[in-house]
């Protein structure tokens, strides 16, 4: 019998945790990316890159990066250049760019009667079809724009941010982001300084987190023990009063939510140009009326440009939507990786939380490996996972947080409680003791009487 054989979709930074821990673990596989090499959206110049000249971190990258391959910058907020080269030299480092297929695009995965998944793609050299016995997705989740309708007709020049690479796109023009996120903040700071006129249309109010505090990196502060979601709440929205002001005085709503219930903004530069009165917050769209936009406050603007800041949508378009279980706005999996029928299918990446970096992305890889590893080698540890999974309530990922029922928020989680969530469902596979912890974070005790469970 061959030995297993596994396949990775995407060579972004969740593809190459996911080449990196299986490699570790001693078991095969085969990389699969569309575009011409490893750095996924941070490749500026891949064809499904969202990327923008501009485009920095927004987390520092000491919280950011691999941990057993640093950064060699000194930038505490390196450029998407300096990124790429470091996935590139990371993928070099521990040998995984000849594992990988480049401009190969998978177009179908198809679910064998024997339980693998016969792939399809189409490569350079031609169409190309192969069985594996898993497959682990991890073609990203910022790649598909969300473009949301609007009445009437825009005949100006509409763009959504995903076709935004250069701020000489905005020169002269009169610019309306529809949108405030950190995309759409960073583009308007790129926009005051090129467009004749700069307008932000918000529809709800915002948090927003300078990146140095008290001279640090602001993420670097409070690494200790996390604290309860209302006490951080309660001090650090104090604290960003003190350092940032009320965002209401610049135009934004106020939030109707609390701190970290949605994704801050790592910008506070936008703030110094409101402040300035290079730019405008607009309320939210009525309707387009040719160039004219007119507001729900009654309001209306020209422009000449509509730049739609309006996020993007989970896209797995080369397997059927039920093998992932995909309930609402997005696939309902254990810890955001497995689907509870355990079909052979490991989603890498589809988790979204302030500050939990490459690392958390790698842990979540090891995961995958330490359970592919255990099907091969304990199938009764792996079948006693699943059984957990099965059988136990799944983890609270919220931290406590009581997120917005938004698109972008249906796979948020809180960095800690995901972390600590994902590392003890590993332990739970690599621990032979009779007092294991479950998945869920609570211990269970073992049968010690022996029988066999097959995978």
């Amino acid at each position: 019998m061959s030995e297993p054989r596994y396949a990775i979709i995407g060579a972004g930074p969740s593809g190459l945790s996911a080449a990196r821990a299986l490699q570790k673990a001693g078991l095969e596989f085969d990389g699969y990316e569309a575009s011409r090499g490893v750095g996924g959206l941070w490749d500026i110049e891949n064809p499904r890159s969202t990327m923008y000249e501009s485009a920095h971190l927004i987390s520092s990258r000491t919280t950011t990066e691999f941990a057993e391959f640093p950064m060699e910058t000194a930038a505490d907020y390196p450029g998407h250049r300096t990124l790429v080269r470091y996935f590139r030299d990371f993928a070099d480092r521990f040998a995984l760019t000849r594992r990988f297929r480049f401009d190969t695009k998978v177009t179908a995965l198809v679910r064998r009667d024997d339980g693998g998944w016969m792939l399809r793609a189409s490569g350079p050299d031609g169409p190309i079809e192969q069985r594996y016995d898993g497959v682990i997705l991890a073609n990203g989740t910022l790649a598909e724009p969300n473009i949301p309708a609007f009445r009437g007709e825009f005949t100006g020049e509409l763009l959504h941010t995903s076709a935004y690479k250069s701020a000489t796109q905005l020169t002269g023009k009169r610019v309306l982001i529809i949108g405030a996120g950190n995309s759409a903040c960073d583009i308007a700071v790129d926009a005051v300084h090129h467009a004749a006129s700069v307008d932000m249309s918000v529809r709800r109010g915002y948090y927003f987190v300078p990146r140095y505090l008290f001279g640090r990196p602001s993420d670097t502060l409070n690494q200790g023990r996390p604290l309860p979601a209302r006490i951080k709440q309660f001090v650090d929205r104090r604290v960003l009063r003190a350092f940032t002001g009320d965002p209401v005085r610049f135009g934004f709503p106020k939030p109707h939510y609390k701190l970290y219930e949605s994704h801050p903004i790592v910008n506070t530069l936008i703030l110094n140009h409101l402040g300035q009165g290079d730019l405008a917050i607009r309320s939210d769209i009525d309707r387009f009326d040719g160039r004219t936009v007119h507001f729900r406050d009654g309001s209306s603007g020209e422009y000449d440009l509509v730049l739609l800041a309006t996020g993007y949508t989970l896209d797995y378009p080369f397997v059927s939507r039920d093998e992932l279980n995909w309930t609402g706005w997005s696939p309902k999996l254990f810890l955001n990786i497995f689907p509870p029928a355990f079909n052979g299918l490991y989603v890498m990446g589809m988790i979204e939380a302030s500050g939990i970096g490459w690392q958390g992305r790698y842990e979540q890889a090891e995961l995958v490996a330490e359970y592919l590893a255990a099907r091969e080698r304990r199938p009764e540890r792996a079948a006693a996972f699943r059984r957990r999974v099965a059988t136990s309530p799944w983890p609270d990922l919220t931290g406590g947080y009581n997120y917005l029922g938004l698109e972008r928020m249906s796979y948020y989680v809180n960095k800690d409680a995901y972390r600590r969530a994902v590392r003890t469902a590993t332990a739970s596979l690599r621990d032979a003791a009779p007092d294991a912890p479950d998945a869920s974070g609570r211990g269970i005790r073992r049968r010690r009487a022996k029988r066999k469970v097959t995978a």
